[in-house]
C-alpha cells in the first residue's frame, strides 16, 4: 500500500525497534508539541492566549523546564499566572455564608471549581490529543488495507500495557468480527510473548546479583528494568 502523509509516523513506529510502537507514537507528538511550545509560537497572540487558559499539567511543565528556552517559559507562566489572579480575585469577591453553601461535603465553591477545571486541562495534552486518536484510527485502517503493516504489527515486540488495553477495546468498534478477531489473535501474541521476554531478562538481571551467576554474561539484562517500566507503566526513564 502507498504510504501517505497521515500513515507515514505509523509505519515509521511499527518498524522501530522498539518496545511499544503506540508509546514510540505517543513520544513523538509528545516532543513535536514541547519544541512547538517553546519554539517562536510562543509569541503569537493565539497561543499565548490558549497557554493563559489552560496552563500545563505536572509532567509537561517538567518538560517544558528542561528546555533552554527559559525566557519563553517565563512569558508563559507571567501571563499564565496574571490570569489566575485576577480571575480568582473576581471569583473570591462573593465569600459563602456560615451554613450556607458547604453545608453539604457534595458543595464545591465557584473559587475551587475554577482551580479543579485549570488542573484537568493542559495546553501540551491537548494539542496531542487529537493527532494521538486520528493516529489510532490509522493502526486500524492500515490493519484492514496493507498486508505489510499487518506483517509489521505481528513482528513488532509488542506493546505497554496500557496501549495494549487501548487497542484491544478499540478494535472492536473499528473492526468488522473476522477482522477484530484475527487482530486480537496478533496482538495477544505479541504482547504477551514481548511480556514474558522482558520479565525473563528482569529475572535475569536479578539473578546477576546472585554470586552463581557472577561469571556468566548479562544476556540482554543490562537495560531490562528501563524497558519493563515501560511495558508496565508505558513510560520511558532514563538509563542511569
Amino acid at each position: 500500500m502507498k504510504e501517505q502523509l497521515y500513515t507515514i509516523p505509523v509505519n515509521d513506529a511499527f518498524r522501530a525497534d522498539c518496545e511499544c510502537p503506540i508509546c514510540h507514537l505517543h513520544q513523538e507528538l509528545e516532543q513535536n508539541a514541547i519544541d512547538y511550545t517553546m519554539g517562536p509560537s510562543y509569541m503569537e497572540d493565539d497561543n499565548r492566549a490558549m497557554t493563559d487558559k489552560l496552563g500545563f499539567c505536572q509532567h509537561h511543565i517538567r518538560m517544558l523546564y528542561g528546555q533552554k528556552n527559559r525566557l519563553g517559559l517565563a512569558l508563559m507562566l507571567k501571563t499564565h499566572n496574571d490570569k489566575i489572579i485576577k480571575d480568582l480575585k473576581d471569583l473570591s469577591k462573593n465569600k459563602p455564608s456560615a451554613g450556607g453553601l458547604f453545608k453539604r461535603n457534595s458543595d464545591v465553591s465557584p473559587v475551587g471549581t475554577y482551580i479543579n477545571e485549570l488542573e484537568g486541562h493542559c495546553f501540551i495534552c491537548e494539542r496531542m490529543e487529537e493527532t494521538f486518536h486520528r493516529y489510532v484510527d490509522t493502526i486500524f485502517h492500515l490493519w484492514k488495507k496493507d498486508s505489510e503493516f499487518r506483517e509489521a504489527v505481528s513482528d513488532c515486540k509488542g506493546f505497554c500495557t496500557y496501549h495494549y488495553g487501548l487497542l484491544y477495546d478499540a478494535g472492536a468498534s473499528k473492526l468488522d468480527k473476522n477482522q477484530y478477531i484475527e487482530f486480537l489473535d496478533c496482538i495477544n501474541q505479541v504482547y504477551f510473548a514481548g511480556m514474558e521476554r522482558v520479565n525473563d531478562d528482569i529475572e535475569w538481571f536479578i539473578n546477576k546479583y546472585d554470586y552463581r551467576y557472577a561469571n556468566e554474561p548479562w544476556k540482554n539484562s543490562k537495560d531490562a528494568i528501563p524497558r519493563g517500566i515501560l511495558k508496565a507503566n508505558h513510560i520511558s526513564v532514563e538509563e542511569s
